[in-house]
């Protein structure tokens, strides 16, 4: 069989269809490369931005970092300006109070030698004197106040009057007598309705006049009573935010306190006391508020303050409790008459007379020289410069004395001394006065310092024991004892049948160095002592003792005279704490009643 022919026709087109399928191919495989190299750029250019981003975070967090160090660097200079500022301070604080104690001690030498031209006699009255001036100017001053406040309050109530009166007086004008016309015929057609309701409603003023006072009352006794837990906080707190905050409170309600009295309706002479008290109270506190604000600790004397405020305002509080607890709206009317139990029991108020105890630094009654004449001096012989100088020579053997010489005399109370000086052989310098009538020694002094503590009080006591009875102080018994550096100071009192008699009184100073006696104060001694008839107490030293209430921790006690008012009283001597303070108190032996307190600043023997 022949093999079959193909067509031209044919071969071409299987031709074209070849040439077609291998272009589609390779148009595809383009295609495909050309989308890979789009997903490649579009790859690259993801990482690209992804790789930006990356850095954008970076930088950031760089920042916050360089931030916190730039705060913690500002904090730290803060911090380190802040020391150097406060170094800065302590400095100039410790330069400041370099020049003050330099200032004193200039002003102490000054001082010293200006006294020593001056006998112990003079310098003690001289102390006395300013005493009592500062006393006096202080009680003037708070008089002043209260006076000033009275009379302003009774020149608004006149002022009041006065315009009252003056209203009532007015003569009116044209127009006046219109008005006055018309309210003529108002007030005839009115007149059933008003005296039907009270003219003008004089009740209703009477009810809001009684409201008054008796919120006044109530305010009063809620103040006080507010005080009372104030002035018991100021006892015990001991941190200073805690007391500018409780000092703070106690002068505002010492102001609302004293706002109070004065809406009430009773005359300012039954409540001057009371405002007095008040008074002093809102002014200690702010005393007390500006010493703490200024970093500085409580003083002994604002320390005792508290107490004897809390003290006072105690008794205020129970008898504005009394006073609201049995009140009626009748009571309230009645002392708007000025009658009636409110009124009564303001007109007897006792004030308590509770003030700041009188502070001692050296003992009860150690500034006592009221009397004028030399008793144990009366009817005794005179005696010569030269026995004079005989007897400090006697009296002062074992000093060393090389030399004694009398300088000439001094009198004080009546009483007239020779100035004797003695030099020792290491040319110590020492100072004595003798009484010209009967030869005792009134005053020795001396001025060499002493730096060790080489005795102990109880040595020291023992030395100045030996030394008055050596110099002609018999029955002397120690009740006082307190230490200034390496000075012990003294005070002795003449005892009769177990009796401590005060005004028969010797300061001792011993030198805790060497152990011997650097200085003698007998002026009230010489002036007061005798023989004294002592009658017995009326009561009993256990009957005496409960009256203290059991406030006092009672350490010792004992029978005493006490000077008080130019006259001698037997009493009952405690001594004793109360609140972390040692005080001395003294009842009347015939009654119990207070006579004196002392609170005590240094250290007290009994």
């Amino acid at each position: 069989m022949s093999e079959r022919k193909i067509s031209s026709g044919t071969k071409k087109a299987e031709s074209l269809e070849k040439k077609t399928g291998a272009k589609s191919g390779g148009a595809a495989k383009s295609a495909d490369a050309k989308t890979r190299t789009v997903k490649s750029a579009a790859a690259e250019k993801a990482d690209s931005s992804k790789n930006k981003k990356t850095d954008v975070k970076i930088s950031a967090a760089e920042q916050r970092k360089l931030d916190a160090a730039r705060l913690k660097a500002e904090k730290q200079q803060r911090r380190l300006e802040k020391k150097l500022e406060h170094k800065q301070k302590r400095e100039e604080r410790a330069a400041a109070l370099k020049n003050k104690q330099a200032e004193r001690k200039e002003q102490r030498l000054a001082r010293r030698e200006a006294l020593k031209s001056k006998s112990r006699s003079e310098r003690l009255e001289e102390k006395k004197q300013a005493r009592i001036a500062k006393t006096e100017a202080a009680k003037a001053r708070r008089e002043a106040r209260l006076n000033a406040k009275i009379a302003k309050r009774e020149h608004d109530l006149k002022v009041r009057a006065e315009k009252r009166k003056q209203k009532k007086e007015r003569t009116p004008g044209f127009g006046g007598w219109l008005a006055a016309v018309i309210a003529l015929g108002v007030s005839t057609l009115a007149l059933g309705t008003m005296l039907t309701f009270g003219w003008i409603n004089m009740n209703g003023m009477q009810a809001d006049m009684a409201a008054n006072t008796t919120h006044s009352l109530y305010e009063l006794n809620s103040i006080v009573d507010n005080l009372d837990s104030n002035l018991a906080k100021a006892r015990i707190s001991s941190s200073s935010g805690d007391r500018a905050r409780i000092f703070t409170d106690i002068a505002v309600e010492s102001e609302m306190a004293e706002s109070a009295i004065e809406r009430l309706p009773v005359a300012g002479e039954l409540t001057r006391s009371m405002t007095a008290f008040i008074n002093r109270v809102g002014e200690s506190a702010q005393g007390m508020l500006i010493t703490v604000a200024e970093g500085e600790n409580l003083s002994s004397s604002q320390r005792a303050s508290i107490e004897y405020m809390y003290e006072c305002n105690r008794q205020l509080k129970e008898f504005l409790n009394g006073l609201t607890t049995g009140c009626t709206d009748k009571d309230i009317m009645d002392a708007l008459s000025g009658k009636g139990m409110i009124f009564e029991g303001f007109e007897g108020y006792v004030d308590p007379a509770v003030e700041t105890p009188k502070e001692i630094y050296d003992g009860p009654f150690a500034e006592n020289t009221e009397k004028t004449s030399a008793l144990s001096l009366e009817g005794l012989e005179e005696i010569s410069d030269g026995r004079a100088e005989e007897l400090c020579m006697q009296w002062f053997k074992d000093y060393g004395i090389t030399e004694t010489k009398c300088t000439g005399e001094a009198t004080a109370h009546q009483l007239t001394a020779y100035n004797v000086r003695m030099m020792t052989e290491k040319g110590e310098e020492y100072f004595a006065q003798v009484s010209k009538a009967g030869g005792r020694l009134v005053m020795f002094d001396s001025y060499k310092e002493c730096t060790d503590n080489n005795f102990s009080v109880e040595n020291c006591i023992t030395i100045a024991q030996n030394f008055l009875k050596a110099t002609g102080f018999d029955d002397m018994t120690c009740v006082w004892s307190g230490e200034s550096g390496t000075t012990c100071n003294l005070n002795f009192v003449y005892t009769q049948n177990g009796v401590a008699v005060y005004p028969d009184m010797v300061k001792v100073k011993v030198c805790e160095e060497r152990g011997i006696v650097t200085g003698v104060e007998a002026l009230p001694y010489v002036l007061n002592h005798t023989q004294r008839s002592i009658e017995s107490p009326s009561i009993t030293k256990a009957q005496a003792e409960a009256k203290l209430g059991g406030m006092l921790e009672v350490e010792s006690s004992r029978l005493a005279i006490i000077p008080k008012n130019g006259k001698e009283t037997l009493a009952y001597e405690f001594c004793g704490s109360y609140g972390g303070r040692k005080y001395y108190v003294y009842l009347s032996a015939e009654n119990g009643t207070e006579v004196d307190v002392f609170t005590v600043v240094g250290n007290a023997l009994m």
